[in-house]
């Protein structure tokens, strides 16, 4: 049986290929010690490449996630503060009144001095009841005006519901109605104020028991909204943190798909050059100078 002639041109371009892999092989570890990324185009792996985009996809939807709990705690923190000031107003209201009612203590200008003061705890009040979060009003629903009450106390708001989405399936509102916080009706909070101040100037004892009776419920309705805000907060604050920790995951899992073992990589890149070296080494034997060589 005859055996295959091998050419010196056979050879060499034998030798070359094997070299040019070789080098090939470096310049892949170069570019991920470079990049600090094993996967640096698609082609590098198919089914990582697909891995590592659906682990971005849920990157992007946790950060989101977590911006809009922000947002929504940085809403409830604002309300919070408000209403908890707004309590210590209605509470100083009501030690007014008290005194109002101490008829056979007070003289016209005491009662005027009340009344006045009453006056302006009704201006601070409604102030608070305008409080802006992010250039909109928190009491406001989802009005589109600067103000949830006008300057004689009247909601101009609306009943629509500002939410954010903090999970997956998961929706908190994050304001307070006007409403909901001030009242409504013969016990709103301004309008009782106002009573206040007008059975306080006449000495209406009667008409200032039953405005009291009113002040405490609007007090009550005050007290409870600011229980509710509460309770979205320590939810909200509980899903921030779910999403923080789900990033976190995830990030990690990007990590192990994306990026090199340093350690290993700097260590193959070392083996890689002894191996080429080696087979440089090793052409030089086996490409030996022919009788054209000595011709030119």
């Amino acid at each position: 049986m005859a055996s295959g002639r091998v050419t010196e041109s056979t050879i060499h371009n034998a030798v070359l290929n094997n070299l040019q892999r070789s080098i090939q092989k470096g310049q892949k570890i170069q570019e991920q010690l470079s990049s600090g990324k094993q996967i640096n185009r698609p082609s590098d792996s198919p089914t990582g490449t697909v891995t590592a985009m659906q682990l971005r996809g849920d990157v992007r939807i946790a950060q989101q996630y977590s911006r809009n709990a922000g947002d929504a705690m940085g809403w409830l923190n604002t309300i919070d503060s408000t209403l908890t000031s707004a309590s210590t107003l209605v509470n100083r209201a009501r030690d007014l009144t008290l005194q109002g009612l101490s008829s056979g203590s007070n003289d016209a200008q005491s009662n005027s001095a009340l009344a006045a003061e009453i006056d302006q705890i009704k201006t601070s009040l409604i102030g608070y009841a305008n409080t802006q979060y992010l250039g909109r009003p928190v009491f406001g629903g989802t009005t589109t005006g600067e103000v949830a009450y006008d300057g004689n106390g009247t909601f101009v708001g609306d009943a629509g519901q500002t939410t954010r989405t903090v999970g997956q399936n998961s929706k908190v509102r994050v304001d307070t109605n006007g409403t909901e916080a001030f009242g409504t009706g013969d016990t709103q909070l301004f309008s009782v104020l106002q009573e206040i101040a007008d059975g306080i100037r006449s000495g209406d004892s009667a008409a200032l028991n039953t405005s009291l009776g009113k002040l405490d419920t609007a007090g009550d309705v005050m007290k409870n909204s600011l229980s509710d805000v509460g309770a979205r907060y320590n939810r909200i604050d509980q899903m921030k943190q779910s999403a923080q920790d789900r990033l976190l995951s995830v990030t990690s899992q990007l990590s192990d798909v994306e990026d090199v073992d340093l350690p290993k990589t700097i260590m193959d890149m070392q083996l890689q050059q002894s191996a080429y070296q080696a087979a440089l080494a090793a052409a030089a034997k086996v490409i030996q100078p022919s009788l054209i060589d000595f011709l030119r």
